[in-house]
């Protein structure tokens, strides 16, 4: 979808955070060592970060989800865990249990994958609905619920979580209590035509890693950094910094414009909640401070709307049947609010 027009801002990089500038810039450079052609899905995931909220990214396997987040969590001092979701898959195996111990004859508590800071939900859509409502509570409150204890989870915490839109046999599809959880989700498209050369040119040097008498070819998992470009406690002050971020009144205005005109437009049977616009609003200050400012713009409004509404909104069944998209609609009600 493209936003529309919006003018042309020249504004000077503010001297202001320019420690955490180059602390993000270290980051999207190492990251961009590994990841070929996907710097808006190391922004997106860059912004979910630095306000605490949560990405889900949609696309067909092999688009490098699991190599951006993995590589992520390399350029900055964090705990990573990944979790495969599959049919089989329970709410223990994802938060913890209390199990009997022999010895002692008392349970003690065994805490699950969801203790880290940055988790992986690989092909979140393809665990059972009592699974992924596990996730929920931790999301939100971040906590999480074993036998009758409550445990917080460590400070950051994040849910990177991947669906392919495309396969459908053996997936379930997110509740909306659920897709309202997420702060952003980012639609994956295919590398352009000279970006996937480099990938091949890149990949080609890869070569193979001895083990023992034999060898295994090398991935790209084998060239991530181990230098890091960034501590827990740069993060932590880049979160801070976000918070300093200025947005104006009339930009409260316009996001409050947008996500009312979601539940009141004709073709839009589920408008948006109260938490998209506290998140277009969060998104924007941090999209403001990766690329330099202060303060926020328009365009920082539009270009994450697509982002941040689309999978909050949900068309009429007669909208669907005239052939109208969600990105369409989101169109329309973009070019209305900028008239």
């Amino acid at each position: 979808m493209t936003a529309p027009e919006v003018p042309a801002t020249a504004a000077p990089e503010t001297t202001r955070f320019a420690e955490t500038r180059e602390f993000l810039a270290r980051v999207r450079q190492q990251v961009g060592e590994v990841v070929v052609g996907q710097e808006v899905v190391v922004e997106r995931a860059l912004i979910a970060m630095l306000t605490s909220g949560h990405l889900l990214l949609q696309g067909v396997p092999g688009l490098a989800k699991t190599l951006l987040v993995a590589a992520i969590s390399k350029a900055i001092d964090l705990e990573f865990a990944r979790i495969q979701f599959t049919i089989d898959l329970l709410p223990s195996d994802i938060v913890g249990s209390e199990i009997l111990d022999q010895k002692t004859h008392e349970f003690r508590t065994h805490k699950g994958p969801i203790f880290t800071n940055l988790l992986l939900a690989d092909e979140i859509n393809r665990a059972a609905p009592k699974v992924q409502s596990a996730l929920l509570e931790a999301m939100q409150e971040r906590r999480v619920t074993i036998g009758n204890q409550n445990y917080p989870l460590p400070a950051p915490f994040l849910v990177i979580a991947t669906q392919n839109p495309v396969e459908q046999a053996g997936t379930f599809e997110l509740p909306e209590a659920q897709l309202d959880r997420f702060m952003l989700l980012h639609r994956l498209e295919y590398l352009s035509a000279e970006d996937e050369k480099e990938v091949l040119r890149r990949n080609m040097k890869l070569g193979v890693r001895r083990e023992g008498k034999g060898a295994v070819a090398r991935t790209e998992f084998d060239v991530l950094g181990e230098k890091l470009k960034g501590s827990a406690a740069m993060l932590v002050k880049a979160m801070e910094d976000v918070q300093e971020v200025h947005v104006s009144e009339a930009f409260l205005e316009h996001t409050i414009e947008i996500v009312n005109r979601t539940r009141k437009h004709p073709r839009l049977e589920l408008g948006c909640s109260p938490r998209a616009g506290i998140s277009l609003v969060k998104a924007s200050r941090a999209r403001a401070l990766i690329w330099g400012r202060d303060y926020v713009l328009p365009e920082d409004l539009f270009a994450l709307a697509e982002d941040v509404i689309l999978h909050r909104i949900r068309l009429t069944y007669e909208a669907v049947a005239e052939g109208f998209t969600g990105p369409q609609v989101l169109q329309e009600i973009l070019s209305e609010t900028v008239q």
